[in-house]
This record gives C-alpha cells, structure tokens and sequence, in this order.
C-alpha cells in the first residue's frame, strides 16, 4: 500500500547530496491528519520542492562549468532543481484538489536528469490504494 504524501515529507534526488522537505501550501484546504496533504501538482521548484544542497549531473551547466573550471575533475555545483513536470503516477483513487493524491511510490523528474522520489510520506498512519 502506499502512503498518502503531506508537508514536510522528505525527498531525495539521485543526483543531490542532501534530502530536502516537500513544502505544500495550503491551497487545496485538504489536511491529512494535521499537515496539508499534497497532490501531483506540488512539483514547482523551490516552491514545492526546495534544493537537494549540492548537484552532481554533469548535464546541469553549473556542474559542468565547474568540472571544467577543476580541469575535469567532477565538482557538484548549488542545487537549483528543474522540475517542470507533476509526480507520477500519483494516486489511482484518491483526488485531493481535483488532482490525483500524491503518494510515496510517485516519482518526480528534473530536467538535469535527476529522479526526485519520497522517501518518508510524512505521516505512517494515512495509506491509499
């Protein structure tokens, strides 16, 4: 079962050094057991989805340019994530703001090539289908 996803949930990127907190504004006035619960439309970065601290894709032009300026040693650069698509696939049958639920199997791509996913929902409590 998955677990339905709510501020402050955490997150990793597999091409950033540190997780990051998934921020939910509370727009869609949907708690899940206190925190506001998200749906797959919390991808904006750095609004929803702050920085994984330091980026290592060589396919992020900060990353390169600092590789190349070390004479090809590879040097992670600040993390600025590009997440210009919703999670996937959110949940099947729970709608939070008219949009799919969001839940911890869902998955969130950067266009440096990074894979956001969840790794705590937030809350152990709350599970969807």
């Amino acid at each position: 079962m998955a677990e339905l996803v709510v501020m402050g949930a955490m997150m990793t990127c597999d091409k950033g050094l540190a997780p990051a907190s998934l921020i939910v504004l509370p727009t869609n006035l949907v708690m899940a057991g206190g925190p506001p619960a998200a749906n797959i439309q919390d991808y904006k970065p750095i609004v929803n989805i702050p920085t994984f601290g330091m980026c290592t894709t060589q396919s992020n032009p900060a990353v390169a340019a600092a590789t190349s300026a070390a004479m090809g040693t590879p040097t992670p650069a600040p993390c600025v994530p590009v997440t210009t698509a919703p999670w996937a696939p959110g949940s099947s049958t729970v709608m939070i703001g008219n949009q799919p639920a969001l839940n911890d199997s869902s998955k969130c791509m950067c266009s440096y090539g990074g894979q956001v996913t969840i790794s705590y929902a937030g809350q152990a409590t709350v599970q969807v289908p």
